[in-house]
């Protein structure tokens, strides 16, 4: 009986460090860990990214056969988002990127980010252009980067793949209907 005044004291320490751990974390939620050379910051990117369901709901109603395959490539710039890509290939603004998809690098953009274009958002098929003739049922995704020295993240292969099997499931491409840069992972 001699122990029941210290099991006491135990779990009474043992509670007031639980309440005291939950309080600090609780505190310091929404605030990643500060990054330092055995820091966990690295693993917080996907987790602030934008739902890849948000980027793929659109303006226009979307019809499940309108479209049935999926091109992925690169950008040819090592930086860039959906303004900076439209003003480097001269266009007269960012509704007229020639693609539905942009994946962001982390410069210009946050990396692994997907935005959505106006191409998207209205459900219009991609011109023909000297650069694209392929299929008016195409979904195009531009990821940034040049595919040699400004080779795709890791975040930004993850992001592509989920996107990719977002499309396909809501409208039912099949796997042999995608296609990859030559030199993806």
């Amino acid at each position: 009986m001699s122990n029941q005044p210290r099991v006491a004291k135990v779990l009474a320490a043992l509670l007031v460090s639980m309440t005291t751990g939950a309080i600090v974390l609780m505190a310091l939620s929404g605030n990643p860990p500060s990054a330092g050379p055995f820091s966990l910051s690295i693993y917080v990117g996907l987790d602030r990214l934008d739902p890849i369901e948000a980027a793929v709901r659109s303006r226009a109603a979307q019809q499940p056969n309108r479209w049935d395959c999926v091109e992925i490539y690169c950008s040819g710039t090592k930086a860039g988002n959906i303004e900076q890509l439209a003003s480097l290939s001269g266009l007269a603004g960012p509704e007229d990127l020639n693609c539905h998809f942009v994946v962001c690098n982390g410069l210009g953009g946050g990396n692994g980010r997907v935005l959505p274009t106006e191409k998207w958002q209205m459900q219009w098929s991609i011109t023909p252009s000297r650069t694209w003739s392929g299929r008016s049922q195409a979904i195009r995704i531009c990821v940034v980067g040049d595919g040699i020295t400004a080779r795709p993240t890791d975040y930004q292969i993850k992001r592509v793949y989920a996107l990719v099997d977002k499309l396909c499931q809501r409208f039912r491409i099949q796997p042999k209907s995608i296609r990859y840069p030559k030199n993806w992972q």
